[in-house]
């Protein structure tokens, strides 16, 4: 049995159960945090798997001979590495016109839809004007549609322009986004109003707020949808293939396809067809790399230093 002190003070044994019941009380909420983070880590990793693989797996096969990668297409290592096949690829068809006619047409479309985007939704949120809900549901109508509906019309208004066959009509039947009216309109509602009247108070215009201090206050927005509608439009294939009549105008997604099936080499050629995608996708790579910084150091970003 434990005594306890003349005075009624606790005794060196009763001091250290209870310590140690404080030690075991912290010690469990440790673990667990410890368990939780380690779980969300895991299932992170798995997931990173998953979607790295596919990209892992297609540079693996052009870097294999055909019959390697029927017998063992699992095996992510090649028995020789066969580099040659990126040479050869690159020089049995136009793969760097391709290239640069995807990437011309994906930059000028998204820069197009970077600065109609920003100002309607500058006018959405900032300016005060009549059925301005309205002009909102609307577009967010137009969301909604298909985008194989717009074909057709699109169609129709590039002939009538004399723009079919040519990337300017590619440019401009795309200029438009509802998806960046809608993401930059979420953003620019974050902007405190303090920044706008202070603006407004010292004379600056409305392209002026837009351009010097709302866009580069979002800056991070803005360089995932830049990033996004790039992505978008240089792997576009159904559009690009119904407008682009001409060889040499061919984007990358329709270039190998029109090489690939049109050539009969569709199904023979597998290593080929692996690096022909693999170029394809470096430009995207270098672009996402190149975002990145700029997505991650202001995704928390909401305009107000305070």
């Amino acid at each position: 049995m434990t005594t306890q002190a003349i005075d009624g003070s606790p005794t060196s044994g009763q001091i250290k159960a209870v310590s140690h019941k404080k030690n075991a009380g912290t010690e469990r909420p440790m673990e667990r945090q410890a368990f939780v983070a380690l779980a969300k880590h895991s299932f992170l990793m798995v997931c990173g798997t998953m979607m790295v693989f596919p990209f892992l797996w297609m540079i693996s096969g052009s870097l294999k001979s055909n019959d390697e990668i029927f017998s063992s297409p699992l095996n992510l290592i090649p028995e020789t590495f066969r580099w040659e096949t990126f040479v050869e690829t690159f020089h049995s068809a136009p793969f760097g016109l391709y290239i640069f006619n995807s990437f011309s047409v994906a930059l000028f479309t998204t820069v197009l839809v970077i600065i109609n985007s920003a100002m309607f939704a500058y006018a959405l949120t900032q300016l005060r004007f009549r059925s301005k809900t309205v002009l909102y549901f609307v577009v967010m109508g137009c969301y909604m549609l298909p985008g194989a509906v717009t074909y057709i019309p699109s169609y129709i208004t590039l002939a009538r322009l004399s723009l079919l066959d040519s990337h300017t009509g590619l440019i401009i039947s795309n200029a438009a986004s509802v998806f960046g009216v809608f993401y930059l309109r979420q953003v620019f509602i974050k902007i405190h109003p303090s920044l706008i009247e202070a603006a407004r108070i010292d004379g600056a215009g409305e392209l002026k707020i837009l351009w010097a201090i709302m866009l580069p206050q979002c800056r991070a927005a803005v360089a995932t949808l830049f990033l996004i509608t790039f992505i978008t439009n240089y792997n576009s294939y159904m559009w690009p293939s119904l407008v682009i009549t001409s060889q040499e105008l061919n984007l990358i997604a329709t270039g190998i396809r029109h090489y690939f099936i049109a050539e009969g080499n569709y199904g023979l050629n597998w290593s080929q067809i692996m690096a022909a995608s693999t170029i394809a996708v470096l430009p995207l790579l270098i672009l996402f790399v190149v975002c990145q910084k700029t997505i991650l150091s202001g995704i928390a970003d909401n305009g107000v230093k305070e």
